[in-house]
């Protein structure tokens, strides 16, 4: 089994059509797919330029507590994506971006970590991704910026293999602590320091 790396975005359920309308226009402007149609829980209809298990039939969620996505997404080249490029072919666009292959998102209406919030998993379909996701400044970025900008509360960098995740964005700040680490010994610590943003 190869490397499975992925960046986890957790927020309120209010916040998740504002956070799936952001990946939208990370999406390369020239994909020839059917538009997906996603009724969320709340019942926010959205379209979007993605695919659900491959497939671009209309999603209903209002009776599930998950959301499958395949994803292409554009990124701005930094020196991991300008080498990645070099190896592994994908060529740049004229604008300075480069899509690097799919990337898988589940959607959980109900995160893992805390019932209250969802969360937005997004995982490298590849280990020359996940090892791309790990380097790439910019990928980063564009995981922190889109827990910023959808009202996410946090954001970890997730190995998948046991290592401990790293926290790249918190409550408003970029940081970079670990769980487990001296600052949080454990996934519980983390979410007791999550902002309520209902308040």
């Amino acid at each position: 089994m190869g490397l499975i790396y992925g960046y986890d975005i957790y927020l309120r359920p209010r916040n998740v059509a504002r956070a799936l309308a952001d990946l939208a226009e990370l999406a390369p402007p020239a994909r020839a797919l059917q538009p997906l149609e996603i009724t969320l829980p709340g019942g926010d209809r959205l379209v979007l330029p993605f695919t659900s298990s491959f497939k671009s039939e209309p999603v209903d969620c209002s009776t599930s507590s998950t959301l499958e996505l395949d994803m292409s997404l554009m990124f701005d080249l930094d020196d991991a994506l300008s080498e990645y490029a070099q190896t592994s072919g994908p060529e740049p666009e004229s604008d300075g971006r480069i899509q690097i292959g799919y990337i898988y998102a589940t959607i959980r209406f109900e995160s893992l970590l805390h019932p209250g919030y969802t969360s937005v998993e997004c995982w490298a379909a590849t280990s020359g991704m996940s090892r791309l996701f790990a380097r790439s400044a910019n990928i980063r970025k564009v995981f922190t910026d889109l827990t910023a900008d959808s009202g996410g509360v946090c954001c970890l960098f997730d190995t998948g293999d046991g290592a401990p995740e790293q926290v790249c964005w918190l409550n408003g700040e970029p940081t970079q602590d670990t769980v487990s680490g001296p600052r949080f010994p454990d996934r519980r610590a983390l979410v007791a320091t999550w902002s309520d943003s209902e308040k």
